[in-house]
């Protein structure tokens, strides 16, 4: 997949992007016992009382 941008703010706005939404939440993390940070932090959640 070649994606062309005008300007060099539009490539690192995707490449931010990219990183943000899509690594940083989907990779496992060695210092998260090797879960993903969403896995992480609904497994540590507190539960509210109904």
């Amino acid at each position: 997949n070649r994606q062309r941008w005008s300007t060099r703010v539009e490539l690192a706005s995707a490449i931010f992007e990219y990183l943000e939404i899509f690594h940083n939440r989907q990779r496992r993390h060695s210092s998260l016992s090797m879960l993903t940070p969403v896995e992480f932090e609904a497994r540590h959640q507190p539960t509210t009382a109904a």
